[in-house]
């Protein structure tokens, strides 16, 4: 892994990119893929992001730039963000417009310093400072749900049903998310009124097609998930994942390394880095299943205190408080996770078949993206038991076909460089005449 030093001088001539993202692991994880791709590749790259990753950034070697709002992972604010009907919401009204002028004064110095500015899509301020600053930018989406496609409609956790009349296409899509636009467009208010304080014209939605640079749409994802559709953004390059899952020392740790080799490929059961500190009774559910299924398991638990656990796990059956899915996916013989996009990226590289019991936001979507590849099937978190979740993957461990399909699958995610793809993307965007 190529690390760098913050203080290495750089060529005066260095082009300096400014990443700014908030957000889980997840959401946090591809912006420091490319920062270090970045960094390798001659540029000098600032990550700015909550206050809270400050350690772990610059202990990668990479710059770090604090920003407003300052959201630490805590269990009664992720139990808010992941309310499937009103996370959203929660999300953007009650979090990050009300910040957006704390936001914009952090970045601003940081802005002025660089040559691009590279957002994700909750980072409503950093176009408005790339604007002010005159500075050129380019947007990212991490999941297929933010590009809103009519031809390829994405699942609406709000609305799961939708999904079955997909084949209505977009003569019925295309009004429906217009009056889905039209109807939460009081969200953005605060945004638009921010935008002519600071002298700027109007735009589109931040939330819909505002959130697109004019210049550049990275779409950090494989186009074997979602391939690109008609009414996607013109500037749209489908990059593959960027993937990078360190935290802390590389690789495996040696109880998990001893139990992997003790035995036959495990299941693997985990909720990421943001439904982990939610997890209701998921866990206990888990390592039932793997009990009833006489199968061995390893529950990645995450370092959350107070996680309830069974009070004694059935044989076979270990947790372990983090795993890199890098690592870890490719040695199970299924992958039980919430349907982020990480980590279902990680599987489908790894091969290997999975069952979804997604949370929120994207997740329902991701999950129904996997299992139209023939690689997954999908459970919804308040139908996940050990009963139902043992007939599922029972089907996937004894159904040749669902094997066959993840490997098919995870040879042409392996055969992507979703990094080096998106680098590349940046760096003709910076060559190119302003």
């Amino acid at each position: 892994m190529h690390v760098t030093d913050p203080e290495r001088p750089h060529s005066v001539a260095s082009p300096r990119v400014l990443l700014v993202t908030f957000g889980s692991f997840g959401d946090l994880h591809p912006y420091v893929a490319l920062a270090l791709a970045l960094e390798a590749r001659g540029h000098r790259v600032t990550l700015a992001t909550s206050a809270t990753y400050r350690a772990k950034i610059e202990g990668l070697g990479l710059r770090f730039h604090a920003v407003r709002p300052d959201l630490r992972p805590e269990p009664d604010l992720v139990r808010r963000i992941m309310d499937l009907r009103r996370g959203p919401e929660f999300v953007i009204r009650d979090l990050f417009m009300p910040a957006l002028r704390d936001t914009y004064e952090d970045l601003v110095p940081a802005v002025r310093d660089a040559n691009l500015v590279v957002s994700h899509p909750l980072a409503f301020s950093a176009p408005l400072a790339a604007a002010t600053q005159r500075v050129a930018w380019a947007s990212t989406v991490l999941s297929p749900l933010s590009l809103f496609s009519a031809y390829d409609p994405p699942a609406l956790p709000p609305a799961p049903w939708l999904t079955a009349l997909r084949p209505l296409g977009p003569l019925f899509f295309r009004p429906l998310m217009a009056l889905m636009r039209w109807s939460i467009r009081s969200w953005s208010r605060p945004y638009h009124q921010f935008r002519a304080e600071l002298g700027l014209p109007p735009s589109a939605d931040p939330i819909f097609a505002g959130q697109h640079a004019p210049g550049l749409v990275l779409a950090l994802f494989s186009p074997v998930l979602a391939p690109p559709q008609p009414d996607w953004p013109p500037q749209t390059c489908v990059t593959g994942f960027p993937f990078f899952d360190r935290d802390g020392e590389p690789g495996l740790s040696d109880g998990l390394t001893r139990f992997l080799d003790s035995g036959p490929p495990p299941i693997a059961f985990t909720l990421g880095t943001s439904g982990v500190l939610d997890p209701g009774p998921f866990y206990q559910e888990s390592a039932a299943a793997a009990r009833l299924l006489g199968r061995r398991a390893v529950l990645l638990v995450g370092r959350v205190p107070g996680i309830v656990l069974p009070s004694s796990l059935p044989e076979g059956v270990a947790a372990f408080d983090y795993a890199p899915f890098s690592a870890l996916f490719p040695r199970a013989a299924a992958v039980v996770h919430q349907g982020g996009v990480g980590t279902t990226g990680q599987a489908l590289r790894a091969g290997v078949p999975m069952l979804v019991v997604p949370f929120a936001h994207d997740q329902p979507d991701n999950a129904e993206r996997a299992r139209r590849l023939g690689v997954a099937r999908v459970l919804t978190r308040a139908r996940y038991t050990a009963a139902r979740a043992a007939e599922a993957l029972r089907a996937l461990l004894e159904r040749p076909r669902y094997a066959a399909r993840a490997a098919e699958v995870g040879r042409g995610v392996r055969a992507e460089d979703g990094t080096a793809t998106a680098c590349a993307a940046i760096e003709r965007l910076l060559s190119a005449p302003r």
